[in-house]
């Protein structure tokens, strides 16, 4: 009896959260990697575009990424990117190109002046880092903006179920997402 009520419990999460939850909180991976015109982008933008192609395709490891820490590694994977696309991030406490944490990653883009509120109404661009915090218990996560349509984004993270996936964000309506870090101008 107890086991039943238990297994019943379980698969009424997982149905919730299968219901409620945004796709990059779900086990599959049905997104391919988006088709990007480049010719309006800047090169620092085409350049994070085709690396985020480029480790989506290969799919290493997270630990290639985090130095070989085996750590969450979505904030490692978007530093690595920016470090490849020559706008390296530095640690604000140790002043390392690597910032293990999104809460860190804020903090990076705040001191830097290059954080956007997402109640500011500012509409991210390509290369701009998403940061959210869910308080529905799947924690901080970060993604990288490959596209931009209207309110929608196309965008890409690192430690999604040990994969670097692509989502489509409506920023407007999902209430994870606390802001962005802009890209250098």
């Amino acid at each position: 009896m107890i086991a039943a009520v238990v297994a019943s419990v379980v698969l009424l999460f997982v149905a919730v959260v299968w219901w409620w939850a945004p796709s990059r909180y779900l086990p599959w991976d049905t997104a391919s990697f988006p088709a990007t015109d480049t010719a309006s982008l800047s090169t620092e933008q085409v350049a994070v575009v085709d690396l985020l192609e480029v480790e989506h395709r290969t799919q290493r490891p997270g630990t290639f990424f985090s130095e070989g820490v085996e750590e969450e590694w979505c904030a490692d994977f978007v530093s690595w990117i920016m470090r490849e696309a020559g706008m390296p991030l530095s640690n604000p406490h140790s002043g390392h190109w690597r910032i293990p944490g999104v809460y860190t990653l804020q903090e990076y883009y705040e001191q830097q002046d290059r954080f956007e509120p997402v109640e500011s109404g500012y509409r991210p661009e390509v290369g701009d880092v998403v940061l959210y915090e869910n308080t529905a218990g799947f924690g901080q996560h970060t993604n990288i903006v490959v596209a931009v349509d209207g309110d929608e984004a196309i965008t890409v993270g690192g430690n999604e179920f040990g994969r670097i996936r692509v989502h489509t964000l409506e920023w407007s309506d999902d209430s994870a997402v606390v802001g962005f870090g802009r890209l250098p101008k």
